[in-house]
């Protein structure tokens, strides 16, 4: 059995640091397999932003998987922004803007759909879609596949039209291709899942999506702060929300998933 703590949009700058402790402890206390963090680490991109979530990061005792999201890219130095938008990122916070975790049971690999000509959106490269294609291509069908991005590639069940990643159904035609189980992603500050299916008919493959909602910044839309524990023992999953109480974090929700026939079903 595997474990991953998926959080997302930390907004540095903006951050609760009380949430932040407490989230620390919460995760450490469970001692998930992964920690994946899917974009917004900061609020503007700043230098003393991404050192206090460079420094915030290190403090997690177990293994650590970043992507950047679009508030990483810097908004109003213009220069940076088009000819250096990552560049604050890679110093501070990882180099690698493709990361890549394998074990015997989980292989997760980090895409970065953050792009210096969208403010908001983001898009998946074709380069990128040949590397879900290589990272996964000789990993057996026994490793459950995940993948990391920040950038939704479906809607919230109540709006179904807000802006998806870009070149989405490309990308799932290669996760399809791969064997992905399992997508997980942010944006959106607010938490949600189901099955890409319903909004990809061209996808026959079952893949689940996890949206996490915004981990420690005081930009709250419809919940409070939550993150996303995963746990993984094929052919059974979890998905337990944990939310912020005002004290601590404790569970909010958990759907139970047992794929069936090539299908993920939620349990009652």
């Amino acid at each position: 059995m595997r474990a991953i703590a998926h959080i997302s949009d930390l907004h540095f700058g903006r951050e609760d640091l009380a949430v932040a402790e407490a989230l620390l402890a919460d995760i450490d206390g469970l001692a998930p397999s992964l920690v994946a963090v899917s974009g917004d680490l900061t609020q503007r991109a700043r230098r003393a932003q991404f050192a206090a979530a460079r420094d915030y990061l290190a403090r997690f005792s177990r293994p650590i998987l970043v992507v950047p999201g679009n508030h990483d890219i810097p908004l109003y130095d213009v220069f940076r922004r088009f000819f250096r938008p990552l560049h604050r990122y890679r110093r501070y916070i990882a180099e690698d803007v493709m990361p890549f975790y394998k074990d015997e049971e989980i292989a997760v690999l980090g895409v970065n759909t953050a792009r210096r000509n969208h403010y908001k959106d983001g898009r998946v490269s074709l380069e990128q879609i040949e590397d879900i294609r290589e990272h996964f291509g000789t990993i057996p069908e026994s490793v459950f596949k995940v993948i990391v991005t920040h950038h939704p590639f479906i809607p919230p069940p109540d709006d179904a039209s807000p802006p998806l990643v870009g070149r989405g159904p490309e990308a799932l035609k290669a996760a399809e291709a791969a064997g992905v189980d399992l997508l997980l992603a942010g944006h959106m500050h607010f938490g949600y899942s189901g099955d890409v299916r319903a909004h990809h008919p061209v996808i026959r493959r079952s893949i689940l999506v996890a949206q996490a909602g915004t981990a420690i910044s005081r930009r709250l839309r419809r919940e409070t702060n939550g993150y996303n524990l995963i746990r993984i023992e094929p052919p059974h999953l979890s998905l337990e929300v944990r939310g912020w109480t005002g004290k601590r974090f404790e569970p909010r929700l958990v759907e139970r998933y047992v794929k069936r026939d090539d299908v993920w079903h939620r349990e009652a």
